[in-house]
């Protein structure tokens, strides 16, 4: 019976994710900042339940360590835990700076640096990051920061393939866009101030566009679910997948356009 580390699975994607492979027989070590909340993946007999925040270093340590002893090993690692901060640059904390790259970029590298002595001294494994396909385009004003977090692992997981290919770790990148239940815009940090107004017309556009979505524009989250799945199963050997018709969409064009006509034409939807 194979093994699956997921992190953030405390609701949404990661919770749905954790379901489904512990219904397809797989076991589950489902990572949450308050496992003692968790009232249904609990129920399922092939999952475990481990407390981790993935910006702790020590604590993502004591989760690796926690469910290889669980399972004897572990096959699959999904890093899915993640946030976004938007608003204008300008407005963002230090802290803000500091926490979107520690919990988006600095978390999946803490959870792959404790798992390589694992996966090297089986000389296999795999490693599916959880990006978006804001990790390839732009195209939502204010979000710079999150744009940030995502280009960035995106070219991590590709600059590892080198040296991780050779010892046979695999490496995944899942591209989503917005889903239905996955309580993004519930999570997102948004950066303000009151006393500089020179930002409002576009804000305004874009927490407007964020609160005004309808729920059937938003992508059905088992098709991530399934795109992961095949991943970890082998039946998809893609390096990376766009998930969505918005995302295949938004990156299609990038690739067709100079990247001064394709910003110009994202921009123009805001003003």
């Amino acid at each position: 019976m194979k093994t699956v580390f997921i992190t953030g699975a405390s609701s949404g994607l990661g919770k749905l994710t954790a379901a489904y492979f512990a219904k397809q027989g797989w076991n589950v070590a489902a990572t949450l900042r308050n496992p003692e909340v968790d009232t249904e993946l609990r129920k399922l007999s092939n999952v475990r339940l481990i407390k981790l925040d993935v910006t702790d270093v020590e604590q993502v340590k004591r989760a690796v360590d926690e469910a290889i002893q669980a399972f004897g090993s572990v096959d699959v690692v999904v890093n899915n835990a993640g946030a976004g901060s938007y608003g204008p640059l300008e407005f963002a904390s230090e802290e803000t700076i500091d926490w979107q790259f520690r919990l988006n970029v600095r978390g999946p590298i803490n959870v792959m640096r404790a798992f390589l002595p694992h996966f090297r001294a089986r000389r296999r494994g795999m490693f599916i990051n959880i990006s978006s396909f804001m990790g390839l385009t732009t195209v939502v004003p204010t979000g710079s920061l999150y744009n940030m977090s995502k280009f960035a692992l995106e070219g991590l997981t590709e600059g590892l393939y080198y040296e991780l290919a050779p010892l046979g770790i695999e490496l995944r990148l899942i591209e989503p866009g917005g889903s239905r239940g996955n309580n993004f815009k519930h999570n997102i940090v948004f950066n303000a101030n009151p006393d500089i107004r020179d930002y409002d017309a576009i804000v305004n556009k874009v927490q407007s566009l964020f609160e005004a979505t309808p729920e059937d524009m938003l992508d059905d989250p088992q098709t991530i679910v399934d795109a992961i799945y095949a991943s970890a199963t082998g039946a998809n050997r893609q390096f990376r997948q766009v998930v969505g018709n918005q995302g295949q969409g938004l990156v299609a064009l990038r690739k067709e356009l100079p990247i001064e006509e394709y910003l110009e034409r994202m921009a123009a939807m805001f003003r």
